[in-house]
């Protein structure tokens, strides 16, 4: 599992509950496919596109495109194509299958001649939309397969009145047998059922259905990768590989150039080597290089003198591109790709790098124990970024802050960089305006009134000290091996624990007003209303009748919430409240939630320094999966009534290149409108691997 864990996705759910006070925003009307738009971001921009299922679409800005020079647009431009080349790559990894079925709904959908206004039609399409949103027939979130609300004879139907000389048929296939062998992998929920499975005492390799592994069981899978030397600066063997057998023996098919994924991989590396003669400096354009010679290579020793350089370009235009998120890996080895393109927020910034120049003080000054602190904080840089273009595993559903590298030596003999995501911060809390959250899940008007005055702020100050301070704290007993050989499964939850904890412990704490980032108390109180009433009830928003939670991010917030519901309860610290025949959740005491935050942050950094599996699976299972069926019905009952979605993703900005000749003489941004037209040209623009890898 990877020891720093890359991307907070819905950090604290906050795009919902906190982010309700906010600019004014009008709609813009238009009915055009693409708005070009080179203007900071302004009121009349329409956030909302598309929404349908459990989603909903928005679309984002990227003010200040306009004030780069035609040297950084050019280089803005070939880091998006770059990204956007590797998107086959992440439909591979979800499902060995996710290509083919891919290019049967682009067939489909953008061939099918007949009738589109029928409810039949409408269910297709909304599995479309969810198929492109989670990148493969797997809920983006959730992880649990998903199928056609149509049938599977209508299903038939529109197949062959589709274009079906497109079809990803077999050679010599004829449409029926085409249809015959996917109707498991569309309709049967006993195939491929969930993508990862972290269920406790199970083969999480055998039952998770990705594509990262194949003919291995689990054991086989620890055994191959043991004899692999994780201590001290080794490099995160397993990342940028499929690992299988072959005529009985175990070996790594390597994510490369002339490798698997190698079609994909040589477009990346085509435009990165077109963005190194439009550096902006000789730094970045050697930190590039670096990233072209790893997918050349597939050497894990030159993706860390990558992220080592990559750490230390602090140029204006910035990409991460490669296989780093972890969690479609039940063992969290294996990384999923993505690419995220930005440029560097310089009024934001200002907020988050305060934060980072006093990443000393908050290790010297945590609950943890002292043999567990870093001696000396290194090189943290804190920034806010507009984004340009996501891609992977990066969208259409995105973080709202980044911390990389994940390389627990890296981070601490050279730094990381911490983001926030600021125009994608902002399309979220143009849109949570609406949402109706705190009024209905607030106990009283003091907590409500609070929530939306400081609402906004708490939630990025913890984002900023989640990312900032909160993935970078700490440190591994020496000998103790990575996070994916002693925690296992449980990384991932426990890491993304521990960083919100830090980030729970120090908002309320008299330093940040000192350091100008906060004007007083209040935003902490408001950012411990919002955790508390997350993490134990309105989270449960995205869960249906029955579940549990698995997904690592709900489980590492309900550990957390719960945890300190229970250790707190002969103070009365957090209470349940039944109010006109609903629940809500107050917090009592302020002072003691934050002591109970301490000892929780100590304890689970003690689990991670010590490697000490059977803790770290014991607070998971014990505080963080099982859910309260009867409140989650309450739940669910309260949130209905709201009409609002419980996800959200976004359509990507789409730069345009104006040419004279051969030459480029300036690129525009345009904000296309349909999700469903932008995954339809992707998918005719951007396909390059084979349907079998």
């Amino acid at each position: 599992m990877k020891n720093k864990i890359y991307l907070t996705k819905w950090a604290m759910a906050i795009a919902i509950l906190m982010s309700t006070q906010l600019m004014n925003t009008g709609c813009n009307n238009g009915t055009e496919q693409n708005k070009t738009e080179n203007t900071p971001k302004t009121d009349s921009f329409k956030v909302e596109a598309e929404a349908f299922a459990d989603l909903q679409l928005l679309r984002y800005q990227v003010p200040g495109f306009n004030e780069l020079s035609l040297q950084q647009k050019k280089l803005a431009y070939y880091l998006y194509e770059a990204a956007l080349c590797g998107r086959d790559m992440i439909y591979d990894q979800k499902s060995k299958y996710g290509i083919m079925l891919r290019k049967t709904l682009e067939d489909v959908y953008g061939s099918y001649k007949g009738d589109k206004n029928n409810d039949n039609w409408k269910k297709f399409e909304e599995y479309c939309g969810r198929f492109w949103f989670s990148n493969g027939n797997h809920h983006h979130y959730g992880n649990e397969k998903f199928i056609p609300e149509c049938s599977y004879e209508y299903f038939t139907e529109i197949v062959k009145n589709s274009d079906e000389a497109q079809l990803p048929k077999d050679a010599g296939e004829s449409t029926d047998a085409f249809l015959a062998r996917i109707k498991p992998i569309v309709y049967d929920m006993n195939f491929e059922p969930k993508v990862v499975d972290l269920r406790p005492n199970i083969d999480n390799i055998t039952n998770s259905s990705n594509n990262f592994y194949e003919g291995l069981t689990q054991k086989e899978v620890e055994a191959f990768y043991s004899k692999f030397d994780t201590k001290g600066n080794a490099p995160s063997w397993g990342l940028n590989s499929k690992t299988m057998k072959e005529n009985g023996k175990t070996v790594e098919k390597t994510w490369k150039s002339g490798g698997m994924y190698g079609a994909a991989i040589d477009q990346i590396t085509g435009w990165l080597q077109k963005a190194t003669t439009v550096a902006e400096n000789e730094h970045q354009k050697q930190t590039l290089e670096l990233l072209i010679k790893y997918y050349q290579t597939g050497d894990l020793k030159v993706w860390d003198d990558y992220n080592i350089a990559w750490v230390e370009d602090t140029s204006r235009i910035d990409v991460v591109n490669g296989f780093i998120e972890v969690y479609l890996d039940a063992i969290g080895k294996k990384g999923s790709f993505e690419s995220t393109l930005s440029l560097k927020d310089l009024e934001e910034t200002k907020r988050i790098q305060k934060i980072a120049d006093q990443a000393q003080w908050f290790e010297d000054n945590s609950p943890i124990m002292p043999n567990h602190k870093k001696k000396v904080v290194k090189g943290i840089t804190g920034k806010a970024i507009t984004v340009i273009v996501e891609s992977g595993d990066a969208a259409p559903s995105t973080p709202i802050g980044i911390n990389l590298p994940n390389a627990e030596w890296i981070r601490k003999e050279h730094g990381s960089k911490s983001v926030s995501l600021s125009n994608i911060i902002h399309s979220y809390n143009i849109s949570s305006t609406k949402s109706g959250m705190v009024d209905e899940f607030a106990l009283n008007d003091t907590i409500k009134q609070r929530l939306k005055k400081y609402g906004p702020l708490a939630s990025d100050l913890h984002t900023d000290m989640h990312e900032c301070i909160g993935h970078a704290s700490g440190q591994i007993n020496e000998g103790v091996e990575t996070t994916d050989k002693t925690l296992k499964n449980y990384a991932s939850c426990l890491e993304e624990a521990r960083a919100d904890l830090v980030g729970l412990y120090y908002i309320t704490d008299q330093k940040l007003v000192d350091i100008g980032v906060m004007p007083d108390m209040e935003v902490g109180k408001a950012g411990y209303d919002n955790y508390m009433m997350n993490g134990l009830m309105t989270q449960l928003t995205r869960l249906k009748p029955g579940a549990n939670l698995e997904e690592a991010h709900m489980r590492n917030r309900q550990l957390n919430a719960r945890w300190v519901y229970e250790h707190g309860k002969k103070d009365n610290v957090v209470e349940f409240v039944k109010k006109d025949g609903k629940t809500y959740v107050r917090v009592n005491d302020y002072a003691k939630l934050r002591n109970l935050f301490g000892e929780l942050l100590k304890e689970i950094q003690r689990i991670k320094s010590e490697g000490d599996f059977n803790a770290g699976k014991n607070l998971v299972e014990d505080y963080g999966v099982k859910v309260d069926q009867d409140l989650l019905k309450e739940v669910l009952a309260r949130y209905a009534k709201l009409g609002v979605k419980p996800y959200r993703g976004f359509v990507q900005p789409k730069l345009v290149p104006v040419m004279n000749g051969n030459d480029i003489t300036d690129v525009k941004v345009e904000y296309p409108e349909s999700f469903f037209a932008q995954m339809l040209e992707y998918g005719k623009k951007y396909s390059f691997l084979p349907l079998k890898n």
